[in-house]
């Protein structure tokens, strides 16, 4: 049974075939919140990052995932894609 927000073998897996690399509990826990922000503010509210989740920001942001942040946060449709498939593994139990 998946536990919600497990970083599992099947989702470092389904990491490394859609990013190039393998994530860590703290990627996988901040995609969420970037998923819930860009559904409602589309910004960032700097006051809930801490230091390792704006190092993952700027990696994002290397990478071209996403754009801008506090005034405004832009992510692309493969991103946002790559995000929900990794969410849904970790965070719901597909035993159906």
């Amino acid at each position: 049974m998946q536990k919600r927000g497990q970083l599992t073998d099947r989702v470092k897996e389904k990491s490394k075939e859609l990013l190039g690399y393998e994530i860590e509990q703290v990627e996988l826990r901040l995609m969420p919140y970037i998923k819930y922000q860009m559904m409602n503010e589309q910004k960032l509210n700097t006051n809930v990052i801490n230091g390792p989740e704006r190092k993952i920001l700027s990696k994002w942001r290397e990478l071209g995932h996403i754009e801008g942040g506090a005034s405004g946060l832009k992510i692309t449709k493969a991103f946002w894609d790559i995000i929900n498939e990794i969410l849904f593994l970790s965070y719901v139990d597909i035993d159906i």
